[in-house]
């Protein structure tokens, strides 16, 4: 059919520019995105609201799309019954939050796509997530339950009422809930959590429990810092074991470079293969971390390799980063990422096709629907020496390799990409970045974190608010608390890594916006989730624990710390220590889910380092001592610069530090009390160990 010639109708998603809202316009469901006009439709027609929360990269959205919103029998049943609307949780995490809570509260369990069915006042009466179009998997048919819920509304809506109410205080009471401080924090709160995750790390597979398994990126980071503290080799294998296997395996792209989603397997060795920014922001984090901690060669390798992918694949021309990649492509999973041994012999010929295939565990049965996950299953060294290889040689051949099969997969149909820009994520990135640039002496990545910090402030500022998404030149919602904690975060890394006072200042201009717009007055220091810009919600919850992102809470707290003994003001710090107090009842009692504010903690407690580097960035001296800071694993420290000439006499932290007899200098100081200046590089790795 001509599309041209004859357009498919679209429904009211079509002035939307979230890509996964788009993907939904030409449903023949009546789709509204979540607005007052909608909201009002559905208080007008009396009618219930199925509210149906996904996102671009979603496998099982696309499914239910196929199966259900696609078929006119469904969209009859809606569009009679019921207002319905889509939203992107990516868009609107406040309404995923909200909603989520109560889908788990009615079920035990959450997850995407999300089906809430609502009251015109927006009280959710009930819930699931995918629902097959009918009766089968042990699951109700769609068909069957849009029917019944009808029905209900109809016939027996008082009861309908009566669960609505029930749900909404069970909700309200769980987003008011305040985790009560019992005592003073303490440090014991570091030494329990790191042993639970002892309990449950898998000796075999790597990383924490059973499958599937996310990577665990706040529990690598919380025992990275455990040994650092206290040489515990507990606590490094289990980062190493954990890093290693999901180096290895097939939830990292071999060819291409950066994680997927999870593994379904305990293994890491099939993945659910969307790819979001979020996953690899924190992953290039944490391998650059323990390369800075254990400088093996792998880590490096890993974090270099992530952060070119999100250069080639996901930044857009002006320098921000895209949002994920999507599991399938042609209608398949994974289809993308798999190969054959054919088309790796067409690719490398022989012998290396051989060799390759032998690293890469490739065989003719394949371990994916017939075809191959590239995966290592033997580590490099030890498969070196089963073929009489040099690692080095070895090393540089499987370089080749990678480069030659990128150019062929290049020519694949690609998975489709999200392309809008989400300020909490590229927060995340900009510090992933900053903190690779810096520790690898790489100033592309530097200079990657500057430019997606600057497209933010320019493109998605406007009257001095914060916007959440950026898409096609278009800014929509104000931001939430994890775009203010994430992006604060972000500037500090940056600022960090280059020296340039704007991005303290910046940093500093957003918290005190952050404070007005989040804080809870009443509530011992929490901050909510949503801003006091977002009235259209059923209750403002204040998330504390860790999921597939930070908790923004967290993130906040150890931001605002940062910030108070980078800039000497208090204010900041005394409400990073508010939150922390806050927080010290679900620490002491879920410390699992709370190990980033754990990590915010151990960088309160101590011992703590400030950091100065006094000299002229041009003086060979000065790089030689910056190399020094930047290759150490510090994870409490700050770092700041004294250049020659910079009037910086209100940052309390800088003064009196100047180079010592015109040479480059650095100050380290514990706890606000300072060493003697430093000048020799092999003088201050002493100092630093």
């Amino acid at each position: 059919m001509n599309t041209t010639e004859h357009p498919r109708p679209t429904n009211h998603l079509a002035n939307e520019t979230s890509p996964y809202l788009l993907q939904h316009v030409h449903n023949p469901v009546d789709w509204y995105p979540w607005t007052e006009e909608a909201l009002k439709k559905a208080r007008k027609e009396d009618k219930p609201i199925f509210l149906s929360i996904g996102y671009s990269a979603c496998h099982w959205c696309h499914v239910m799309e196929r199966e259900s919103f696609e078929n006119p029998d469904v969209a009859e049943i809606l569009n009679r019954h019921f207002v319905s609307i889509k939203v992107d949780r990516e868009e609107r995490p406040d309404l995923d939050e909200i909603y989520m809570t109560a889908v788990q509260l009615l079920t035990g369990s959450g997850g995407w796509p999300m089906s809430v069915f609502l009251t015109p006042e927006l009280q959710p009466f009930y819930g699931g997530t995918y629902f097959p179009p009918e009766n089968r998997y042990g699951r109700v048919g769609f068909i069957t339950l849009l029917e019944r819920v009808a029905e209900l509304w109809d016939r027996k809506r008082s009861d309908l009422m009566q669960s609505a109410g029930e749900i909404t205080r069970a909700i309200a009471g769980h987003a008011a809930a305040q985790p009560a401080a019992q005592g003073p924090l303490r440090r014991e709160l570091i030494e329990q959590a790191a042993n639970r995750l002892e309990q449950a790390f898998d000796a075999d597979g790597g990383g924490f429990g059973e499958a599937p398994k996310f990577p665990p990126v706040a529990a690598l980071q919380l025992l990275m810092r455990r040994h650092a503290h206290t040489s515990s080799d507990s606590a490094l294998t289990m980062v190493r074991h954990t890093l290693n296997r999901m180096a290895q395996g097939g939830v990292y792209d071999q060819v291409g470079g950066g994680f997927h989603r999870y593994s379904v397997d305990a293994q890491w060795l099939v993945p659910h293969f969307e790819k979001m920014l979020y996953d690899n922001a924190q992953l290039a984090e944490v391998y650059t971390a323990a390369w800075q901690l254990t400088r093996e060669d792998t880590y490096r390798t890993v974090a270099i390799e992530t952060l070119d992918y999100v250069l080639r694949d996901m930044t857009h021309e002006r320098g921000a980063f895209f949002s994920s990649e999507d599991a399938d492509s042609e209608g398949k999973e994974g289809l993308f990422y798999v190969w054959t041994p054919d088309e790796l012999r067409t690719v490398l010929g022989e012998p290396d096709a051989d060799l390759a295939m032998a690293f890469w565990g490739v065989t003719d049965a394949g371990n994916f629907e017939g075809a191959n996950i590239l995966h290592v299953p033997i580590p490099l060294k030890t498969f070196a020496k089963e073929h009489d290889l040099a690692p080095d040689m070895l090393d540089e051949r499987i370089r080749r390799w990678k480069a030659r099969l990128l150019e062929a997969r290049a020519s694949r149909t690609r998975p489709g990409r999200d392309d809008k820009v989400i300020t909490a994520w590229n927060g995340l990135m900009i510090s992933a970045f900053a903190k690779g640039g810096r520790a690898f002496g790489r100033t592309l990545y530097v200079e990657a974190a500057r430019r997606a910090a600057r497209f933010i402030l320019s493109e998605m500022v406007r009257d001095d608010v914060l916007y959440r998404t950026w898409r096609d030149g278009t800014a929509r919602r104000p931001a939430y608390l994890d775009d203010y904690a994430f992006f604060i975060q972000g500037m500090l890394d940056l600022y960090e890594s280059e020296g340039a006072a704007e991005w303290l200042d910046e940093a500093g201009r957003w918290a005190d916006r952050m404070l007005a717009e989040f804080k809870d007055e009443k509530g011992g220091g929490l901050f909510y989730t949503s801003a006091r810009l977002h009235p259209d919600v059923l209750v403002r919850s204040k998330a504390a624990h860790d999921g597939s992102e930070p908790s923004a809470n967290a993130v906040a707290a150890h931001a605002l710390l940062r910030l108070s003994a980078l800039t000497g003001r208090e204010d900041p710090g005394e409400e990073g220590e508010r939150l922390l107090n806050a927080h010290a009842g679900h620490m002491e009692r879920m410390p699992s889910g709370m190990l980033n504010m754990l990590a915010a903690y151990d960088y309160f407690s101590g011992p703590r380092r400030e950091i100065v580097l006094a000299g002229d960035p041009g003086d060979p001296q000065w790089n030689a001592l910056r190399r020094v800071v930047a290759e150490s694993y510090l994870p409490n420290a700050v770092l700041a610069y004294s250049f020659p000439g910079e009037d910086r006499s209100n940052q309390v932290l800088l003064q009196g530090k100047e180079p010592v007899d015109g040479r480059a200098a650095v100050y380290v100081c514990r706890n606000q009390t300072c060493q003697a200046p430093v000048c020799e590089p092999d003088a201050l790795k002493r100092e630093l160990t």
